[in-house]
């Protein structure tokens, strides 16, 4: 089981840290990333670690403000957002596979566990 905590209503140039606990198994070896679904959109990809944790991976929009990472001791997996901006409004999601291999990471149905969600929003 995940679950994302973090969110909440901010302001443009604000930071936020989306943390996602994992219950019930050890992330460890997982591949794990973050999607967010705007109001109205899609669902999109954000960012993920590989399952070693040496590959990060971020869409375009949010590379060089947003960071992740995995803390396997403490079963997390963090979103550090900063810069924030109102397009970055979304409700986030983190997800987790075991056998997701790099090329995947980006690709939503490819994740077996799904957080359920922890809405962002960023006023202008």
């Amino acid at each position: 089981q995940l679950q994302a905590s973090g969110g909440g209503l901010v302001q443009a140039g604000d930071s936020l840290r989306l943390s996602c606990a994992a219950s019930g198994r050890s992330i460890r070896g997982y591949g794990m990333g973050w999607f967010r679904q705007p109001p109205g959109k899609e669902r999109e990809f954000v960012a993920a670690i590989s399952r070693s944790g040496g590959g990060t991976y971020y869409e375009d929009s949010v590379k060089g403000r947003f960071t992740i990472s995995r803390d396997n001791a403490k079963n997390t997996l963090y979103l550090q957002m900063t810069s924030l901006k109102p397009e970055d409004t979304a409700v986030y999601y983190c997800a987790a596979d075991p056998g997701i291999i790099t090329s995947s990471l980006r690709i939503a149905h490819h994740y077996d566990y799904w957080g359920q969600g922890t809405q962002v929003t960023v006023s202008s």
